[in-house]
């Protein structure tokens, strides 16, 4: 029987290995068995996901994660090939959630917290939340400040319910955005996402002013889904 620690996970639940982590396991024992040369290039995406029979969304994560651990280089439009100077003892980073874990967990919360937002909201509420998008449109161009408005922006509608368990659910999720979430990002995000990340936030702020919690909910789930399919589809 698995031991319990002092808020309720057991062991083995602790010391599960994340499933980027087995799937960057695969692709370092592919590499080793075709023989696969520091310089030359892996499969494709698709051609990968086939052959180790996971998702192109986990495979993107352990490639990252592969990265990020000096094992290989993801070139925008190119491919992704093994490292010149690989370290055959590379550690992996992180061992919390991967983005599309968290993602999916955002998807089904913050769907449902902008729902709430948009039933008990006070005008003031709305004015913080319109602050947020005002500030991530004027710094549309920054990488940092955008990224703070955007924080600003998710935190805001959490606020909005005036439950602070919400605010530190959502506050959690935030921060299991990690050096595997900002690599994932700074390789595949697009200008049209950025921008369609513009329009959403308008939307899901225009659902919550005319508190319309269906429409609301609808509009954050729809932003948090273009969101993943973007990173994992590229």
């Amino acid at each position: 029987m698995h031991k319990k620690n002092q808020v309720g996970q057991t062991d083995a639940a602790i010391h599960e290995p994340r499933l980027y982590r087995v799937v960057a396991d695969k692709i370092q024992a592919l590499i080793a068995s075709e023989a696969i040369q520091p310089g030359e290039r892996l499969p494709s995406e698709r051609d990968l996901a086939t052959k180790l029979n996971v998702s192109r969304a986990s495979l993107r994560e352990a490639l990252i994660a592969l990265e990020l651990g000096g094992v290989v280089e993801v070139r925008g439009g190119s491919g992704v090939y093994v490292s010149q100077q690989p370290e055959p003892d590379a550690a992996l980073p992180e061992s919390g959630p991967g983005p599309f874990e968290v993602l999916s967990a955002r998807r089904l919360i913050e769907a449902e917290i902008a729902a709430i937002a948009a039933r008990v909201a006070t005008d003031s509420a709305i004015d913080e939340i319109l602050k947020a998008v005002l500030e991530m449109e004027k710094h549309h161009a920054n990488y940092a400040s955008n990224e703070s408005a955007d924080r600003n922006f998710h935190l805001s509608i959490a606020k909005a319910t005036g439950n602070s368990a919400y605010v530190g659910v959502i506050e959690y999720l935030w921060d299991q955005r990690g050096r595997l979430w900002h690599k994932l990002k700074e390789h595949f995000q697009t200008e049209e996402l950025r921008q369609q990340t513009l329009t959403d936030h308008r939307n899901i702020l225009e659902a919550i002013a005319s508190h319309d919690p269906a429409a609301a909910r609808k509009a954050m789930r729809a932003h948090l889904e273009r969101v993943t399919r973007t990173f994992s589809r590229g």
